[in-house]
């Protein structure tokens, strides 16, 4: 037996201690069982035990019970199993952060349309290949013109850009049909409905708040809500994929830690395989194989190993296994296939002693020193620390009202994206529009008038007047008085004239 720090998983039937080393925790794990042999009792010792360690821990409560590692356990329900085991239980619970993406029961949790991407975004839409294809080419224009993808309604104002210019998109990226537009912006509504508007959105998760440590050296356990989540599936395995795939991104290469920097436990894993398309599933795959090297630990939680794509399980190198029952033919190939995951221990059958655990009870195989499996030992699970069963929703609101988080993300940010760009833009094209229209109606206004108004007439020449043989009445006046005084005149002279021949 190896002296390194590790996790004390329970004991075994032969009164040896089984525990899961933590230099070897990043190396995966899964917990499977059938319904109601004890599968999130474990998972909440484990994530208390990695929480002492000093490891910050994520995990989903399904079904609501899982809340109750906020708060302190009562030691007398478990006192004989735990003296059994030579343990000391100390009954105090994890420091515990509530998340809820309904903003309802937890912290919310949101991520930008643009975190999430095309890939997951289609598969929480539902989407096939055609239309995955064009949501792909609206995020490409996305990009190329600089639009923020925030929220959903920034993801239906680019649509509607893209439709609209889908001749000028089609020409550089492809044929963009409206028929795949419409029917993305209705699974966009129908993901709304199921409550998608509030995971969208800002201020987006920062992954250093899920990875704090107390002030007295334990790792934060967060603890998301899914119990509605678990009504849209499809968004729940996405999400929690999302998650993974920016743990992935952002944290630096550390290769093979003391302790894991993480432990993540996906609850229902089965959700994220069921109909996934074969991209998805190499995704995981990929997520999965590499991120180990980040310090981060997977553990998938289902009913049966056979839920889980081979490629995946290979992963996967601690394992506790609950009862399985074997009823059909398809139980019992999955019984067979999980037998087989273990190395065999001589002293029983591995498929005889699954169908006889009682619950918690559990065949348990982890990695030694060298990294190999360990041979599988039917397991005692040892008891909880913290309450077990449901937190109530006082005590919840008591954990929340101390949370190291509250106020940083209760209240959504709406910043100027795509959305905004957009209207934008169209309002001004429509008054450019608008002005151009008007200024043609002007123009064509005066035209019409300038055709319809009369043309302008020459000013008349005056004609030359001929001279008129008519005597104005001074002329006639003038010309009277001359003939008058030229007869009186006339008869002076001659008077003058007679009279003096007269004389003589």
């Amino acid at each position: 037996m190896t002296d390194a720090p590790a996790l004390f998983l329970g004991q075994s039937f032969e009164g040896a201690p089984e525990r899961l080393l933590l230099n070897r925790a990043n190396r995966h794990g899964v917990v499977a069982g059938a319904t109601g042999t004890g599968k999130t009792v474990t998972l909440q010792i484990m994530a208390q035990g990695f929480s002492e360690a000093g490891v910050p821990v994520f995990c989903a409560d399904v079904k609501g019970d899982l809340s109750g590692i906020s708060q302190d356990g009562g030691l007398e329900k478990f006192a004989e199993r735990a003296g059994k085991m030579g343990l000391t239980l100390n009954g105090r619970s994890a420091p515990v952060v509530f998340w809820d993406l309904y903003g309802q029961k937890g912290h919310p949790i949101r991520a930008t349309i643009s975190d999430v991407g095309p890939v997951l975004l289609a598969r929480m839409l539902e989407l096939n290949d055609v239309q995955e294809g064009v949501l792909t080419v609206a995020f490409h224009v996305a990009d190329k013109e600089g639009l923020l993808l925030l929220d959903l309604e920034d993801l239906r104002a680019l649509l509607a850009h893209v439709g609209e210019n889908a001749q000028a998109i089609g020409r550089e990226v492809g044929n963009v049909s409206p028929t795949s537009i419409a029917a993305i912006q209705r699974a966009l509504l129908q993901l709304e409905q199921q409550g998608g508007r509030a995971f969208f959105g800002e201020p987006a998760l920062r992954l250093e708040d899920m990875m704090r440590t107390a002030l007295d050296g334990r790792g934060q356990v967060n603890v998301l809500d899914a119990t509605r989540l678990m009504n849209s599936p499809r968004l729940y395995a996405a999400f929690l994929l999302w998650l993974l795939s920016e743990l992935f991104e952002q944290l630096p290469e550390i290769g093979d830690p003391e302790k894991p920097r993480l432990v993540f436990f996906f609850d229902e894993a089965h959700l994220l395989f069921n109909d996934a398309p074969k991209g998805l599933l190499e995704k995981v795959e990929q997520v999965v194989r590499l991120i180990r090297s980040k310090g981060v630990g997977v553990y998938f939680v289902t009913q049966n190993p056979a839920d889980i794509p081979d490629s995946v399980l290979a992963q996967l190198g601690n394992r506790v296994q609950h009862a399985l029952r074997a009823y059909t033919p398809a139980e019992q190939k999955g019984l067979r296939a999980a037998a087989q995951s273990f190395r065999t221990n001589p002293a029983f059958d591995t498929a005889e002693a699954i169908q006889a655990l009682g619950v918690g009870e559990a065949l348990v195989s982890t990695l030694d020193e060298k990294g190999a499996p360990t041979v599988v030992a039917r397991t005692k699970i040892r008891p909880p620390d913290s309450r077990l069963g449901p937190a109530t929703e006082a005590e919840r609101a008591a954990t929340m009202a101390a949370s190291p988080v509250r106020g940083v993300y209760d209240t959504a940010i709406n910043r100027e994206s795509a959305e905004e760009v957009l209207k934008a833009r169209r309002a001004q094209a429509d008054r450019i529009e608008a002005e151009t229209a008007a200024a043609a109606a002007q123009a064509k206004a005066a035209e019409k008038a300038a055709r319809s108004a009369p043309a302008p007439r020459a000013p008349a020449t005056p004609r030359p007047r001929a001279p008129s043989n008519r005597q104005t009445p001074v002329e006639a006046l003038t010309k009277s008085v001359l003939r008058t005084a030229g007869s009186t005149i006339t008869r002076e002279l001659l008077r003058g004239v007679l009279g003096s021949l007269k004389k003589r």
